[in-house]
C-alpha cells in the first residue's frame, strides 16, 4: 500500500534516484511523486526529498513552458557514492580524533596520578626523618635522666615508646610504597630506594628502651 512503510530519509532519496536511474526518463513533479509513492516513500515527502536531491546536485531541473521537468542519469549515482565515501572518510578522522584526545587525556590522568603518589611518599620520608630526629633528641635526654629523677625517667621512656611505634609505623610506609614501585611499576630496588632516600640497609628502627 502506497506510503505504508517507513522510511528513513536516505531510503526515501535512494528509492526515487533509483526511478529515475532504471527507467532513464524525465518526469513532471507530479509523476515522480506517483511513481515515488508507489514505490513505498511518503506522498508528502516526495517533494522535499526531491528538492534535496536537487540541492546536492544529483538529480536535474529544468523548467519548460509552464511545467518543471526532472531527470538523473546513472552517472549521478556515482556522484552521490563519492559524496556518501567522503562524508564515510570525514566521520572516521573524526573518531580518530576523539581517540587521540581520549588517550591524552587518559596519558594527562596518569602523570598526575604518579605525581601524587610521588608527593605522598615524599611526605612520609620527610616525616620518617622527623620522627628519628625526635627520637634520637629523647634517647640523649633518657641517658641524662635515667640516674636522677625516676618519674621523669618514666615519663621518658613512655614518650620514646609512642615515639618509637610511630617510626615503625613510618617505616611501615616507606617499605610499602618501596615495594609498590617494585612489584607494580617495575623499578629496579635499588632505584626505588634511590627515589625514596634510603640505603639498601635501611629497617626499623632499633628498641633503645632500657629495660
Amino acid at each position: 500500500m502506497a506510503g505504508s512503510k517507513r522510511m528513513s530519509a536516505d531510503e526515501k532519496r535512494k528509492t526515487i534516484l533509483d526511478i529515475f536511474h532504471k527507467t532513464k526518463s524525465v518526469y513532471t513533479e507530479k509523476e515522480i511523486i506517483t511513481l515515488a509513492t508507489k514505490s513505498g516513500v511518503n506522498t508528502n515527502t516526495v517533494a522535499d526529498q526531491l528538492q534535496s536531491l536537487i540541492d546536492d546536485s544529483f538529480v536535474e531541473k529544468s523548467k519548460i513552458g509552464g511545467s518543471n521537468y526532472f531527470w538523473s542519469f546513472p552517472a549521478k549515482k556515482d556522484a552521490m557514492l563519492q559524496v556518501e565515501h567522503s562524508q564515510n572518510l570525514e566521520a572516521l578522522e573524526k573518531v580518530k580524533e576523539a581517540v587521540l584526545d581520549a588517550t591524552a587525556k587518559l596519558a594527562d590522568a596518569k602523570r598526575g596520578r604518579e605525581e601524587s603518589e610521588d608527593g605522598e611518599r615524599a611526605k612520609k620520608l620527610a616525616r620518617l626523618k622527623e620522627i628519628a630526629a625526635e627520637k634520637t633528641t629523647l634517647t640523649a635526654e633518657l641517658d641524662k635522666l635515667k640516674e636522677n629523677d625516676p618519674q621523669a625517667l618514666a615519663d621518658l621512656q613512655q614518650e620514646l615508646k609512642l615515639v618509637t611505634e610511630a617510626a615503625n609505623r613510618w617505616t611501615d610506609n616507606i617499605f610499602n610504597a618501596r615495594d609498590y614501585m617494585v612489584k607494580k611499576r617495575g623499578m629496579d630496588r635499588k632505584d626505588a630506594n634511590k627515589m625514596l632516600g634510603i640505603t639498601g640497609d635501611f629497617d626499623y628502627p632499633e628498641d633503645k628502651i632500657p629495660k
